[in-house]
């Protein structure tokens, strides 16, 4: 399973960006994916996943601003970002899970992509 995340990039506080991860290698419509972003210095942290019947979740410091959703047919997830802080610069990296259901931890996905760099100024 290979995953190709991109779209990041520096944006000014307020603004939006719409990250995608494109999948190969798998039964993609059967994964559920997830969002994670890790600061300089912090851990690794979850944003939002989506199941295969596009039930989401969503962190809390995000829910509201970001929206997760998927097209089984590109292979590829997304993640919307709208009303953008500062805070929210890191790298952003999509995850698959060979299960249907959702999770939040790290621990609970078993591929990753590569990450993609949020710069948000203020």
């Amino acid at each position: 399973v290979q995953l190709q995340a991109y779209g990041g990039g520096l944006v000014q506080a307020g603004g939006s960006l719409r990250l995608s991860c494109a999948a190969s290698g798998c039964s993609f419509s059967n994964y559920a994916m997830g969002w994670f972003r890790q600061a300089p210095g912090k851990e690794r942290e979850f944003v939002a996943a989506i199941n295969w019947s596009r039930n989401t979740y969503y962190a809390d410091s995000v829910k509201g601003r970001f929206t997760i959703s998927r097209d089984n047919a590109k292979n590829t997830v997304y993640l919307q970002m709208n009303s953008l802080r500062p805070e929210d610069t890191a790298v952003y990296y999509c995850a698959a899970r060979t299960s249907m259901t959702l999770a939040m931890t790290v621990t609970g996905y078993n591929y990753w992509g590569q990450g993609t760099l949020v710069t948000v100024s203020s």
